[in-house]
């Protein structure tokens, strides 16, 4: 059976949450990409998807599907991942404002807009398992999770903490971070690395189900 091992490791309890849980995925890139595919391996089977890019040829050093160059991300991770709702949109303020996260057990923000991060938190707070900034590093081994008000080490994470301090917003969401030091200027990525960001932001998502609204 396909699930065999994963009913196993979570009992039938357990594993039945998994398959009820509704999961929203915001991006689908390097981390995004490999939290789906975990959780969809895992047995979470009521997975939605957003992102609005294609395939490029300088995705394929980490991405999931990317030799689909050309083609639109949601579109092939549809026909990949049976089953999920895949939704190819493009997340600005407007969108975040508009949107309907009530049906959704989890949130994970792997978007790569800042502001948009920052306004899915504090809308959505209590649900969000939020990644911060994965490129230019490549020891997976510096990889943690905490409290925003607890992350260091990370830009994004400072500036996210900046912009929630003057907005008054002091609630806690759970983030993944990695505090090693940049290893490059540019866009430098290692899928090391942001595939270890997406597996555990997935293992995160998969505790949270478990353990939240026990029956």
């Amino acid at each position: 059976m396909r699930y065999e091992r994963c009913r196993e490791l979570f009992g039938e309890e357990n594993f039945a949450k998994l398959q009820e849980a509704q999961v929203l995925i915001l991006g689908v890139g390097g981390v995004g990409g490999h939290a789906l595919d975990c959780l969809y391996r895992s047995g979470v089977v009521n997975i939605t998807i957003i992102d609005y890019d294609s395939y490029e040829i300088s995705n394929q050093n980490r991405q999931i599907a990317s030799d689909a160059i050309g083609e639109t991300k949601t579109v092939v991770l549809a026909q990949r991942y049976k089953g999920i709702r895949a939704i190819n949109q493009k997340m600005d303020m407007a969108w975040v404002e508009s949107f309907d996260f009530s049906a959704y057990d989890i949130i994970i923000d792997a978007a790569d807009t800042t502001k948009v991060k920052i306004e899915i938190a504090k809308k959505e707070y209590k649900k969000v398992i939020m990644s911060l900034g994965s490129a230019k590093r490549y020891d997976s081994s510096k990889i943690e999770v905490a409290s925003i008000w607890k992350s260091h080490g990370d830009a994004l994470g400072r500036k996210i903490r900046n912009e929630l301090k003057k907005a008054k917003f002091d609630r806690n969401f759970t983030v993944v971070f990695s505090p090693e030091e940049d290893r490059c200027k540019e866009k430098g990525s290692c899928i090391a690395v942001t595939g270890a960001f997406g597996l555990t932001i997935c293992s995160e998502a998969i505790k949270r189900i478990i353990h939240q609204n026990k029956k």
